[in-house]
């Protein structure tokens, strides 16, 4: 049985103990990230989720829908076909996350002009040795 992080009885992921913060690594992670924003759109069949987060490896998209399905982010239905079709969707609080994260993914594109000076400027600098 799992049991809060704190002396007030909450949760702290900045405590390395606590296990909410395995729920942060899970949505802090890119392909979830990237997942979770196609999934958005609608529902989608694995290969399609696949094709649609350029670079995943079949793998990894595995991996992050089991802990997505484990966390309840992620629903699973299996249709009765030959061979069986399974599709993966949004449950609410998978929305309600992804909402936030689709925000993140929007926010760095519309800035990533931005960024790409600030990479510049700092890849330009001169460092002087510390003594």
């Amino acid at each position: 049985m799992e049991t809060t992080c704190d002396q007030d009885g909450s949760w702290d992921v900045y405590l390395k103990s606590c296990p909410c913060r395995g729920v942060l690594d899970l949505l802090a992670n890119k392909w979830t990230a990237l997942v979770l924003g196609v999934l958005e759109q609608r529902p989608h069949r694995f290969g399609e989720l696949r094709r649609a987060v350029g670079g995943i490896s079949q793998k990894m998209l595995t991996q992050n829908l089991r802990n997505l399905e484990r966390d309840g982010f992620v629903s699973r239905k299996v249709f009765p076909t030959t061979p069986p079709t399974v599709e993966y969707a949004l449950t609410p609080m998978g929305a309600e996350v992804s909402a936030h994260l689709v925000a993140l993914s929007t926010w760095s594109q519309s800035n990533f002009d931005r960024i790409r000076q600030a990479r510049s400027s700092y890849d330009t600098r001169s460092f002087e040795p510390v003594n």
